[in-house]
């Protein structure tokens, strides 16, 4: 069980301290890595989560889509905790609009500069330590919708298939220096964001109709998978998506 070991590992997680985030910020600490969030606010629990592992947190306040704020925030965590092992790439947005024709540049925009393009500034900025230390975990929060159209948000779509295929492209990249880039596409969780449609009782049915597994994923079914990617247990495990969704991709 060594391999699945954190401890001495420090982890930079975007958008940690609430749903998903919060949940492979937590696992993370449990496994023994140091924490580095970065979110928009801050989150009182989360540290006191994180603390109660024994481990230390440290939270960057931060708008990720800024000029420099990806440099700044992995900068911040080398002169914190002296090094970083692990990039969690999981701050993201949704905006939907049941009229397509509706859809604007604007909101176009927004979700590229944050499912996107900040991914990949934030891995840019963070595979210049791993590279020459020869070792470093980088996991992307990805998505069905990595592999699925999206009504109502055709940016969501464009922008998670467009982080799976960064994932694989990345991969390629910096393998040979010891460093994995993998991603997890959780599927349907019990979250606060899918409150309202777990709430209505159609549309609760129709997503439980497509789960072969015949329930919404819950928290504790993610946190297994990010410490397996964030530790040696996963060493030859490149370019993966890994999808934690019940078997709603094979129905």
């Amino acid at each position: 069980m060594d391999f699945f070991n954190l401890k001495g590992k420090t982890a930079i997680v975007t958008g940690g301290n609430s749903g998903i985030g919060q949940g492979f910020t937590l696992a993370l600490a449990k496994a023994g890595a140091d924490i580095f969030i970065v979110s928009m606010e801050d989150d009182p629990l989360t540290k006191e989560l994180v603390e109660a592992e024994g481990v230390r947190y440290h939270l960057k306040i931060a708008d990720i889509t800024k000029d420099g704020a990806c440099r700044e925030i992995v900068e911040e965590c080398i002169d914190t905790y002296g090094k970083v092992d692990i990039l969690m790439n999981n701050a993201g947005i949704s905006i939907n609009e049941p009229d397509v024709t509706k859809f604007s540049r604007l909101q176009w925009d927004k979700m590229v500069s944050v499912n996107l393009t900040a991914p990949f500034e934030l891995s840019h900025e963070v595979a210049k330590y791993m590279i020459p230390q020869r070792s470093g975990k980088i996991i992307n929060t990805c998505s069905l919708f990595s592999y699925l159209g999206g009504k109502w948000s055709p940016a969501y779509a464009a922008t998670k298939h467009g982080l799976a295929g960064f994932t694989k492209a990345y991969c390629d990249e910096l393998a040979g220096y010891n460093i994995q880039v993998n991603g997890i596409a959780p599927g349907y969780f019990a979250t606060d964001v899918t409150a309202a449609t777990r709430a209505n009782l159609e549309s609760n049915q129709r997503v439980l109709d497509h789960i072969p597994a015949n329930r919404w994923g819950n928290i504790l079914d993610l946190m297994g998978a990010v410490v397996y990617l964030a530790s040696d247990a996963s060493n030859y495990v490149n370019g993966t998506l890994l999808n934690i969704d019940g078997g709603y991709l094979v129905r």
